[in-house]
């Protein structure tokens, strides 16, 4: 399909006109296009990881070089479209990132991530809104806008720079909990300052978020319990059936949520914690398929952003977006920080850490697109300083994550690597099979098979190793770069596991040692 035919059609739905029908060729055209944006989006996640910035970065490339001021010269300017399109990826990340968030991880942050996600989203849009109305002389409504869009963290983004730096767990936690709790009040902030007529009291409007996150939080909790139990009780005919039926439920939290006026995303991303945490069957499944529908919609959700901005139209905002990106960055995160985590005796490194860690992603500029469908004034402006501000400050923070991680002492004991473990239930022998991956700084190296002191009702049955496989004896070392088939029946599942990741952290004395190992 031509670029110019792309325009017509986003365009032509708001003028009045006929759109052109779609034919054969065009679907055929539109698919090559878009599988090539994908391989090229897949590729550049390589580039991503080695250089150190997250890769939404790419993706934002990608869609700017097909824009209009780009190679591509795709015109499109279709905010609303934007808008919906960016909500419905949203549910499907945040539902990727709900599954894969390990309860026992975040528990213990889980009052120092509420405080950061609610009173800290607070401190930090109050400080940027003084910032953006007195450095670019917009109004306070606007200014508030600003100030509620760049208020939200971007998980994704901090974790794709520090995923090969293992973090202590509260650090982790924190980050991770908040950047999924925030985006739920964040998103009420903006709607709210983006309709018409002004806030009359902020005791009314803090009891609306209070009443739409209490809604949410009910449906999706509800709607996670519910669909657990459904899919442990309930034998569906094909294992493929299970990762769909899994993010069926997480979508019914979202859209329930929002049909009762309530937080749909953080009905989605606490149903999909709890399903997340209640060992479904064909689990590795389910995990790959959400990861895969997490990687689509970033990508699209991304190009989309890159195509939506004008290039040639933010050399008036650059400055402004620099000076209130610093202030966001460098005074009201930091502020936010300190008020919300010092009660909670957090220590000053890691309060540093996760200050410097509130990266900006997806979100703020799918924010920046909602005051441009209600027609709010310098809408256009405020998207093109959100949208430099996320560029620049991802850049710069991105980057420089690890570094400071390191500095700080923050980076963790290397021995401390987890194992890989994947589990696959044997429905009619009431048993599971544990796909155990031993990585190179892990302490089972060494270790005899019989030295696992697995439970009865577990024993490993194969090993894998430098590609050839063999049955182990109970005198087998094993070694770094194993994989080991282990089978265990359903009573004990949970206690094998736990035993297998102690001895990966504590070697074979981490019974007497006191080295823990949690399950999945």
């Amino acid at each position: 399909m031509h670029p110019m035919h792309m325009c017509a059609r986003a365009q032509g739905a708001r003028a009045g006109e006929r759109e052109p029908p779609l034919t054969v060729q065009h679907l055929n055209q539109l698919l090559l296009v878009c599988s090539l944006v994908l391989l090229v989006a897949v590729a550049a996640v390589r580039i991503s990881s080695r250089s150190g910035l997250p890769s939404l970065l790419v993706y934002l490339g990608i869609g700017i070089a097909m824009g209009q001021d780009g190679i591509g010269e795709v015109h499109f300017d279709n905010a609303e479209l934007t808008q919906v399109i960016g909500y419905a990826a949203l549910v499907v990340i945040l539902a990727e990132g709900g599954l894969g968030t390990k309860w026992k991880e975040i528990e213990p942050a889980l009052p120092s991530a509420t405080a950061l996600a609610l009173a800290g989203v607070a401190v930090s849009v109050g400080v940027t809104a003084t910032a953006a109305h007195f450095v670019t002389g917009l109004e306070w409504r606007q200014a508030l806008i600003i100030g509620a869009v760049v208020s939200s963290t971007d998980a994704a983004a901090v974790f794709s720079v520090l995923r090969k730096i293992p973090l202590p767990s509260r650090v982790t936690g924190t980050l991770e909990a908040e950047s999924g709790f925030n985006d739920a009040p964040v998103v009420i902030l903006v709607v709210a300052f983006s309709t018409a007529g002004p806030v009359e009291h902020w005791y009314v409007l803090l009891g609306e978020i209070a009443l739409e996150l209490a809604i949410g939080a009910a449906i999706g909790l509800a709607v996670g319990w519910l669909g657990s139990w459904g899919l442990r009780h309930v034998a569906l005919p094909a294992s493929g059936l299970y990762p769909i039926a899994v993010m069926a439920i997480a979508v019914t939290a979202y859209a329930a949520g929002s049909l009762a006026h309530g937080s749909g995303f953080l009905g989605v991303y606490l149903a999909s914690m709890v399903m997340g945490n209640a060992k479904l069957p064909h689990w590795p499944a389910t995990r790959g398929f959400a990861d895969g529908l997490g990687w689509i919609a970033q990508i699209g959700m991304f190009v989309l952003l890159g195509l939506l901005v004008t290039p040639h139209e933010l050399g008036d905002d650059v400055l402004p977006a620099l000076v209130i990106g610093l202030v966001l960055t460098m005074v009201a995160r930091p502020v936010s920080v300190f008020l919300c985590l010092t009660p909670f005796r957090v220590p000053w490194q890691e309060q540093t850490l996760m200050s410097w860690a509130g990266l900006r992603g997806a979100v703020p500029i799918i924010l920046a697109t909602i005051p441009m469908v209600n027609g709010v004034d310098s809408s256009r402006r405020i998207f093109n300083i959100v949208f430099v501000l996320v560029v620049v400050y991802t850049l710069v923070q991105g980057p420089t994550l690890p570094w400071l991680a390191r500095k700080l002492r923050l980076g963790g004991d290397p021995e401390a690597a987890d194992l890989g473990v994947e589990s696959a239930p044997l429905e009619r022998l009431r048993g599971h099979l544990l796909s155990v991956a031993i990585p190179e700084e892990s302490k089972m190296h060494g270790v005899e098979v019989d030295e696992l002191r697995l439970p009865a009702g577990a024993a490993v049955t194969l090993v894998v190793r430098d590609g050839t496989s063999f049955v182990p004896m109970p005198s087998t070392v094993l070694r770094r770069g194993d994989e080991l088939l282990v089978v265990a029946t359903d009573p004990v599942r949970d206690a094998a596991e736990k035993r297998l990741r102690a001895v990966g952290h504590g070697g074979k004395l981490a019974g007497w040692l006191g080295t823990g190992g949690g399950a999945r």
